[in-house]
């Protein structure tokens, strides 16, 4: 064969490889108008963060009491997951789109009727359980089977949503909250919330494509045994899903916290808004560098990497009195979070079938949600005990430090495990 024909070969291969893939212009579209969804839907339990203070002062409640309520919101959207999930599989995820925007919209004014049951149950019911969980797994699951070649990008993209709410919101929220309060700023965002996501969900979210491009791993058998990384696959999901807990609990902490932890330093509320503003959209910009990292070395690799880096940023959050300060961590802690759970899920993808997709992602979404959840009343808790942020800090690293220890055995497995194959 002469080296023309080779050549003309191998572009022969790579076109039908490339004609095989899912991925095409439809799927971008698809993946942003995702993004647009999330980017409004994450907004919702954003109000009641931005207005900690005077959510507190208005119930009279301590400020764990008025945390509780954003903690509900993850909670909510991670258990909710479990269930809509499948629903979506069946109906469609359109449908629990848009269902999903309603009932957020019915949250905020349920939430923002001035009583701490009212808030709890908005936010828990309204905006996690029956809202953010139709939005947020279902999204997941559905654009991971839009792509096969660039999976880890797409899902950082869509994933990124709650980083530009996190940006955006925020500053529009001080501002609104500072000139007409806390409640009626709920009730303008819920209207906001419907007429948004309803029409991008019913204009944008096609579809599924053809089945058979959605091809997923298969799992590696020892002895006639099935194996993950050398383990068993129930005993690997679940230190998998373990580890996303222990991740998430520091990574609620600041997010929650920044903007009271601001004013008990003597820093205005409106530069505590911005120090979230610069952490989210610092989390958004590296996200997208994380999501081409994962495409190139893995999502195991890619969650030790980024959950290293999440680790100083609390030490350093421990160190740092001053503004300046607090906004260069503020964007470090951004950077390192990032990357966490999008490598979460393309790992998931990468490590077991993708007919499993539907139950595995919502249930390590119920995990890590969970520890969003545990994080910022965590954090409340501690300070309400010991009037000051550093030992919720000092807690939270704790809990990345054990998330390190897991997820870096399960990278030595599995570098085990590949050396074994190139050898065998």
């Amino acid at each position: 064969m002469t080296p023309k024909d080779s050549s003309e070969e191998a572009r022969a291969s790579l076109s039908g490889r490339a004609s095989e893939s899912v991925e095409s212009r439809a799927s971008w579209v698809v993946a942003f108008a995702a993004l647009l969804v999330t980017s409004v839907a994450f907004g919702a339990p954003l109000v009641a963060v931005v207005g900690l203070k005077s959510v507190a002062s208005d119930l009279g409640s301590a400020r764990s009491a008025a945390a509780l309520a954003y903690s509900f919101a993850w909670l909510g959207a991670a258990a909710g997951g479990i269930v809509m999930g499948p629903i979506a599989e069946r109906l469609g995820v359109r449908w629990t789109v848009i269902g999903g925007a309603v009932m957020i919209g019915f949250g905020l004014l349920l939430s923002s009727q001035g009583a701490a049951w009212q808030l709890w149950v908005g936010h828990g019911v309204l905006i996690g359980l029956l809202g953010n969980a139709g939005i947020n797994a279902p999204l997941y699951i559905y654009v991971s089977r839009w792509f096969d070649r660039r999976r880890g990008t797409a899902l950082a993209l869509i994933s990124s949503g709650q980083y530009v709410a996190g940006v955006v919101w925020p500053l529009v929220f001080e501002q609104a909250i500072a000139r007409w309060g806390w409640q009626r700023t709920m009730m303008g965002f819920a209207a906001v919330v419907v007429l948004v996501v309803v029409p991008l969900g019913a204009i944008f979210l096609k579809p599924l494509p053809r089945e058979e491009a959605w091809k997923g791993a298969r799992v590696a058998t020892r002895d006639g045994v099935a194996t993950v990384v050398g383990l068993r696959p129930a005993l690997a999901f679940a230190l998998l899903a373990f580890a996303s807990f222990l991740c998430c609990v520091p990574m609620a902490m600041p997010q929650a916290h920044l903007v009271a932890l601001c004013g008990d330093l003597g820093i205005a509320p409106a530069s505590g808004a911005a120090m979230l503003s610069v952490a989210l959209a610092a989390a958004f910009l590296s996200r997208q560098i994380w999501g081409h990292i994962s495409d190139r070395v893995g999502g195991l690799r890619t969650v030790l990497a980024s959950s290293g880096i999440q680790a100083f940023a609390m030490v350093a959050f421990l160190l740092t009195q001053n503004e300046a300060g607090l906004f260069a961590v503020s964007a470090f802690f951004g950077l390192g979070f990032s990357g966490v759970i999008p490598a979460y899920i393309l790992a998931l993808r990468e490590l077991f079938p993708a007919s499993e997709a539907a139950w595995r992602i919502p249930t390590l979404l119920l995990c890590s949600g969970s520890g969003m959840a545990a994080g910022g009343w965590l954090a409340g808790v501690i300070y309400d005990q010991a009037g000051f942020y550093a030992p919720a800090f000092g807690a939270g690293i704790a809990f990345n430090l054990a998330n390190l220890a897991i997820i870096g055995t399960l990278v030595l497995l599995d570098r085990g495990r590949r050396h074994r194959l190139a050898f065998a």
